[in-house]
């Protein structure tokens, strides 16, 4: 992080959990280009710092700068990939960009495209991550606001099901199971607080079953997808080996997960496990915290004294 000009906001007090008390732009636009992991088409993004309390914005440029909020009333489909809508405008494929910004701790940017969907670079966060940190990371004078959670709230499909339940940091926990050789049984758990989430869930790719190509084709999904931006399953192994990681798969998942909980328009104080979720369950999680004012509340985090270094949380009336 870049050293803060003493003419902004004073520098806050480390937390030994990593949260921040105050919200975060980037310091300086970041650009690159890419195609859509369903469209194929191209197209070129910019991230823009954003005054605080803006919140993460996308404006397609090539529709007279329409911006769509990303939070939880645009959200649109649900099905193989995140996407939001508002007043006919569609950004697809929002989950990547949504967790890296998470994962990089910004609150606020404007994101430009001049098509309908994020750009699918490698099919990791991890190009992502990469641009932020080279733009740096901008403190703000508006105290971050958090979600937390105080008791548990659970949606539930058949055997698969997510969860939301108190906790001090944030964290998340994932549990997969395929039948293939490659995945199996799987499982993953990462305290987002701790800087974890650079090294441990942004490099990991999204997958696909080469089985399922032509049927995705044929509904005019993953016409952007390439052995250079995707794990590709074979019957019984992998046609594009190394894996970044040997459980890649399910920490995928928890990247696409971290994306769509951002969607909560605020960040979470809580943990969250999911058991053979996706998209869909992910969103319906969002909606259901929501909805249920009296299962959180907002905070903030209050300065510690001056014998202490561990800040506290006060809730926001």
């Amino acid at each position: 992080m870049h050293a803060m000009p003493t003419e902004e906001l004073p520098p806050a007090h480390p937390s030994p959990t990593g949260l921040t008390h105050y919200e975060q732009t980037i310091r300086t636009p970041a650009a690159c280009s890419g195609i859509g992991l369903h469209s194929g088409a191209g197209v070129n993004m910019r991230i823009l710092p954003a005054r605080a309390g803006t919140g993460i914005v996308f404006r397609r440029v090539d529709l007279d700068n329409f911006c769509v909020e990303a939070v939880s009333r645009n959200v649109a489909k649900v099905s193989y990939a995140t996407s939001l809508m508002k007043q006919g405008v569609l950004i697809s494929t929002t989950e990547h960009l949504l967790s890296a910004l998470v994962g990089c701790g910004v609150d606020n940017a404007i994101v430009e495209l001049d098509n309908l969907e994020v750009p699918l670079l490698d099919g990791s966060a991890e190009p992502f991550i990469r641009m932020l940190r080279e733009s740096g990371i901008k403190p703000q004078r508006r105290k971050r606001e958090y979600l937390r959670i105080l008791r548990p709230l659970e949606v539930h499909d058949g055997e698969k099901f997510i969860g939301a339940y108190p906790g001090q940091g944030y964290s998340v926990g994932y549990t997969i199971d395929f039948p293939h050789p490659q995945i199996g049984l799987s499982e993953f758990h990462v305290e987002l607080a701790n800087g974890e989430y650079c090294r441990e869930i942004a490099p990991a790719r999204t997958f696909g079953f080469l089985a399922d190509e032509h049927k995705l084709r044929d509904m005019g999904l993953i016409r952007g997808v390439s052995p250079q931006n995707c794990v590709v399953l074979t019957e019984d192994g992998i046609a594009n080996p190394p894996l970044r990681f040997p459980n890649e798969f399910v920490r995928h998942k928890v990247l696409d997960l971290i994306g769509d909980l951002a969607l909560l328009g605020q960040r979470l104080l809580g943990q969250i496990v999911a058991h053979r979720a996706g998209h869909a369950m992910h969103t319906a999680l969002v909606s259901r915290i929501l909805k249920d004012r009296t299962a959180w509340e907002p905070a903030t985090l209050v300065e510690p004294k001056a014998a202490s270094r561990q800040p506290a949380l006060a809730s926001v009336d």
